[in-house]
């Protein structure tokens, strides 16, 4: 089992309404709870990236001001090949007036439609991601726990624009 992370915290604040976190991964266990990406100001306002035991994938951003997740997309898709790399990108944008555009994710280059649960930020939300003193880790959630099991790599995290997968590189089936 994986027991390794990477963390940061940053230095001065950057844009947290407009963002995209984009890897290469590939799993070596499933069935297990699993963190790509995380940011946490304390253990009861986070946001993560994460694989479910059901092997689905899915987004939340949790604020304990009102006790509500602000925002929380779980795929239909289940992600069992632990042979074959994926590509994931997550585009942020709570400036958008359509909720739907406000957090967008990729897999191989294919905007993800199929949830099993979708809510969105409201517009022009600030979120934990790109503030200053706030932990963001790879590979781990925001308790640095539920490590990510396998490998991962070209890990970017861009300040201010929402990119779309061809921004990466293309999918070549």
């Amino acid at each position: 089992m994986a027991s390794t992370y990477l963390y940061r915290v940053p230095g001065s604040t950057g844009n947290r309404k407009t963002w995209t976190f984009s890897t290469w991964f590939k799993r070596s266990n499933i069935s297990s709870a699993q963190k790509i990406f995380s940011a946490k100001k304390d253990s009861s306002n986070n946001f993560e990236c994460y694989f479910n035991t059901n092997d689905t994938l899915a987004f939340y951003h949790y604020s304990s001001n009102g006790g509500v997740t602000d925002s929380f997309l779980g795929t239909n898709q289940v992600f069992r090949d632990c042979n074959g790399w994926y590509h994931l990108v997550l585009a942020v944008d709570t400036t958008q007036g359509t909720a739907s555009n406000r957090v967008k994710m990729y897999i191989n280059g294919e905007q993800v439609t199929s949830f099993s649960s979708a809510s969105y930020f409201n517009q022009n939300y600030d979120t934990y991601v790109n503030t200053n003193s706030y932990e963001l880790t790879i590979g781990a959630n925001v308790n640095n726990s539920q490590y990510f099991d396998g490998s991962m790599s070209h890990i970017h995290l861009i300040d201010g624009t929402a990119y779309d997968a061809t921004a990466f590189g293309q999918y070549d089936a």
